[in-house]
């Protein structure tokens, strides 16, 4: 196994890095979740199997129906009661209800790794139980505890331990899903909500070159709104802006800002960073953007290889100037992009070995497979 602190080099830099990883760790309350634990007798179905039925090597991103799924209801007060696994599979909810009506609702994703000696492996699911509650908040909904987020999600991923593909074949994606299934005919918060969590075995979200054009006529978020949240709500308004630019032969979009429209923000499904020399650049998670989880672990990570990080407003134009440019997020995972085009001009980039980007997809995915040993508390073992 290899050390994060002797990746590509760096051995003699180790007690930096020491420094930084301590001021990384921090203690996770994964533990206590999981400790109330008690494996249902379902949960354990075809534990004699180590694999479900699947062509792991054509797996694609996408939903293959695994075996349960955790459902947790809230109370009158707004406090969540114990939760259930039950089969996997349709829900019954009031066409009145809050999600359905208002689009109420926050969702989360996160990922589970099959190590090489078959040890299960979770990333960093303490962030996705704290920005679910962020999100929560923001859409004037009671969200679960984060011990009984992390818990439904163990528990999710234990009951269909078999769908977690082998090392190097994928990962298990994991959906936390909070809405208001309360009925709500008015314009206001449901009276009821519900917490459902599932799982399918996924494999690379794009698959190909990765071609984004700028878009200059819709955008994703404005200030004061929800960009900054894993809303229900902010997706559907680009399925437009992505269904043209997809017929045009590009792979996705890149959104400007809506106030001046000049600066950069995202991808319709993760976050962007463009590399010049030794820099690193990132738009600011500043309301309108979401604070993705594997952003933050990036720019972690760019430290401790010694590059220089910065988080600031990226004017359009120096995507003309950049070497590098990659998108982050938990289905995509680090995305090198092959080219942008801007009114009309195409600029390609540095992919491959010896870019930034596959410095960093190296290490973070060591990290999440467990070939590098996680020195930074981010990894969370299955109980």
């Amino acid at each position: 196994m290899f050390r994060a602190s002797n990746f590509l080099g760096i051995r003699s830099k180790s007690s930096r890095i020491s420094s930084l990883f301590s001021k990384l760790r921090n203690q996770s309350g994964y533990a206590r979740a999981v400790q109330a634990y008690e494996p249902s007798v379902d949960s354990n179905r075809n534990s004699n199997e180590e694999y479900a039925n699947v062509k792991w090597e054509e797996l694609r991103f996408g939903l293959t129906p695994t075996d349960y799924m955790y459902i947790m209801n809230s109370s009158e007060d707004g406090t969540f009661s114990k939760g259930i696994l039950t089969r996997f599979g349709n829900m019954d909810i009031n066409p009145s209800s809050g999600i359905l009506n208002y689009g109420q609702g926050v969702f989360e994703g996160l990922k589970a790794f099959r190590t090489e000696n078959g040890k299960i492996l979770l990333f960093r699911p303490e962030e996705n139980a704290k920005r679910m509650k962020m999100g929560a908040e923001r859409m004037c909904m009671p969200s679960p505890t984060i011990d009984q987020f992390l818990n439904a999600v163990n528990r999710t991923v234990h009951s269909n331990k078999r769908w977690v593909p082998p090392p190097g074949k994928g990962a298990m994606y994991v959906r936390p899903l909070l809405m208001g299934t309360g009925i709500c005919l008015g314009v206001r918060p449901a009276p009821e909500y519900t917490f459902a969590t599932y799982a399918s075995p996924v494999g690379n979200y794009h698959t190909g070159d990765l071609n984004l054009i700028v878009e200059e006529k819709f955008r994703r978020a404005t200030p004061g709104g929800t960009g900054g949240v894993k809303a229900v709500t902010n997706y559907a308004t680009i399925y437009k802006a992505i269904t043209e630019a997809k017929a045009k032969g590009f792979t996705d979009i890149l959104f400007l800002d809506a106030v001046a429209g000049k600066y950069i923000e995202e991808v319709s499904t993760s976050n962007i960073f463009v590399v010049k020399e030794n820099v690193i650049s990132t738009p600011p998670t500043n309301g309108t953007i979401l604070p993705g989880i594997t952003r933050k672990s990036i720019i972690q990570i760019a430290h401790i290889l010694g590059y220089q990080m910065e988080e600031r407003a990226i004017p359009v134009e120096e995507l003309f100037d950049a070497e590098e440019v990659f998108c982050t997020g938990t289905a995509v995972v680090i995305n090198p992009v092959n080219s942008i085009t801007y009114q009309g001009r195409r600029i390609e980039y540095k992919r491959g070995a010896g870019t930034a980007a596959q410095n960093l997809y190296e290490m973070l995915t060591g990290i999440q497979n467990g070939r590098i040993e996680d020195e930074m508390g981010w990894v969370v073992e299955l109980n």
